[in-house]
């Protein structure tokens, strides 16, 4: 069957012509395919609905169609041509395959799914799900995120687990930055929102429930294995891992701590939150100062009942569980915060001033006796070097000091080998820069100090050593002067006077 294009130019090649096969030859066709087309025009139009050609398959459609409706259009063609060939069909496995997709496609054609756009209302729905984060040290993270419908609004944490501590905290922290609580929470059916179904009927859990009343929020779920009916959740989810785990697409780097990824997330929601939305034409941060008008208020506590116990923290940044100390990070020395076991693992949630409530902290779970710190928690050790630099006291000592770097070496070496008299040498080398000169007795201390020479008469010598080797020119080698030592002074011990070669030799080396 020719396309109405390709019509179209064989009858302008008749027209052109007036003659079958000169047509023909133009519009690269049959001469009788020319003629067909013209007797349809004058009989007033070609027939687009001419009867397909009877094939050898037709047969066996009947079993087509019932082995397609059977398996609801999943059945495989090599699987049915196999039973074709069984009843008797003789044709090859392509007309089979061809047949088949031809009939799934009216199997699917009145079962495809139509949806009815939704419209959204502001300050009612708030949408959340989760998908795999970066690696961090060799374990897996997860990644929270939440959907504000209206305004579009997102806001993407990084987690470890889905436990129920972990949801009502990112719950906690995702209203806060959205400055109040939407009427409705829809999110897939977790065990930590769902505990059961019952005649298809969702049993929430209980302490989700008791957590939505308290920001006075009610939790829905979709549809079981349904992700069509929370597509706002999966799309920021889609749009968070492209943007945030590490591929070969996007060229990121690996996140060596789990603070890289939280400031990582942090600023892919203020991106896109300040750009405009793609249906909305406007920055969902614009749009949500409007929506916080239909908002509920938030409350000033957040839920904790979930969080564990309270502890306060030690001096030491550390609390206390089950006889077993845990470090915190140290800016919440003196605070009180909330610590519980889940698994073999410990954890401590803080909450922010401003109610905020984030996890500071996780521990594999320690024995009694044998605290269980992370370095991260502590401030950076001064510099042992820094500890170890001199400083004056007095008068004296300043003046000291004042030679140089070499006179600061000197005194904390000198003091390290417990050397005698320091104050009286240190008194007699403020004395000699007058003579010497403040750079040459500097110098002096700072040989003394690499040497380990202390004694009493070792800056003197040292600095007359300096003294006589400012007035020699070193010797250097040449292609005629060599600095190896002659052997003249071998001849000297069978008290023999050295050859002349021997002397040159020796002089050569001095």
């Amino acid at each position: 069957m020719k396309s109405n294009e390709e019509i179209m130019e064989i009858l302008e090649a008749y027209d052109l012509t007036g003659s079958y096969r000169a047509a023909a030859e133009l519009a690269g066709c049959d001469h009788h395919t020319v003629a067909r087309y013209v007797k349809l025009r004058a009989a007033g139009g070609p027939d687009r609905e001419k009867g397909q050609r009877a094939r050898p398959i037709d047969g066996f459609l009947p079993k087509i169609e019932e082995l397609v409706e059977r398996s609801g259009g999943r059945v495989r063609a090599d699987v049915v041509h196999e039973r074709l060939v069984a009843m008797g069909f003789a044709g090859a496995e392509r007309t089979t395959r061809r047949t088949v997709a031809e009939a799934k496609a009216q199997f699917a054609a009145g079962r495809r799914r139509v949806f009815r756009p939704w419209i959204v209302e502001p300050g009612l729905w708030l949408q959340w799900d989760y998908g795999w984060g970066p690696r961090i040290g060799g374990r897996a993270t997860l990644l929270w995120c939440a959907w504000l419908a209206w305004s579009r609004f997102r806001v993407v944490i990084p987690i470890w687990d889905k436990s129920l501590p972990t949801v009502v905290a990112c719950m906690d922290a995702t209203l806060r930055r959205m400055g109040g609580v939407p009427a409705f929470a829809l999110t897939d059916n977790e065990r930590t929102v769902t505990a059961d179904h019952i005649a298809r009927v969702a049993v929430r859990n209980p302490q989700i429930v008791e957590m939505g009343r308290h920001y006075g929020m009610t939790v829905r779920t979709c549809v079981p294995a349904d992700p069509q009916s929370k597509g706002g959740s999966e799309s920021t989810v889609r749009i968070s891992k492209a943007d945030l785990v590490p591929t070969a697409a996007n060229l990121l780097e690996e996140y060596r701590t789990f603070g890289q990824l939280e400031k990582a997330c942090h600023d892919f929601c203020d991106e896109v939150n300040a750009r405009p939305h793609r249906e909305t034409r406007q920055a969902p941060a614009a749009m949500l100062a409007a929506e916080r008008e239909r908002l509920h208020l938030l409350p000033k506590a957040p839920f904790t009942v979930v969080f564990g116990t309270t502890r306060r923290v030690n001096w030491d940044a550390t609390v206390s569980m089950n006889g077993v100390r845990y470090s915190v990070p140290h800016e919440l020395a003196n605070t009180r915060v909330w610590v519980r076991e889940a698994g073999e693992e410990v954890i401590v949630t803080s909450v922010a001033e401003r109610g905020e409530a984030r996890e500071v902290a996780r521990h594999a779970t320690g024995r009694p006796g044998t605290p269980v710190l992370d370095d991260a928690h502590y401030p950076p050790r001064a510099d042992e070097a820094a500890d170890r630099q001199p400083r004056a006291t007095t008068p004296e000592e300043a003046a000291f000091l004042m030679l140089g770097a070499g006179a600061k070496a000197w005194l904390v070496e000198a003091a390290a080998a417990g050397a005698r008299r320091i104050r009286a040498k240190m008194a007699e080398a403020v004395a000699f820069a007058k003579l010497y000169g403040t750079d040459q007795v500097d110098r002096a201390l700072g040989t003394a100090a690499t040497t380990g020479r202390f004694a009493d008469r070792d800056l003197v010598s040292i600095l007359g050593y300096q003294a006589g080797l400012a007035h020699v020119e070193p010797s250097r080698a040449s292609e005629a002067h060599s600095l190896q030592p002659g052997t003249g002074g071998w001849g000297r011990l069978d008290g023999s006077e050295p050859a002349a070669a021997d002397m040159t030799g020796e002089e050569e080396g001095r």
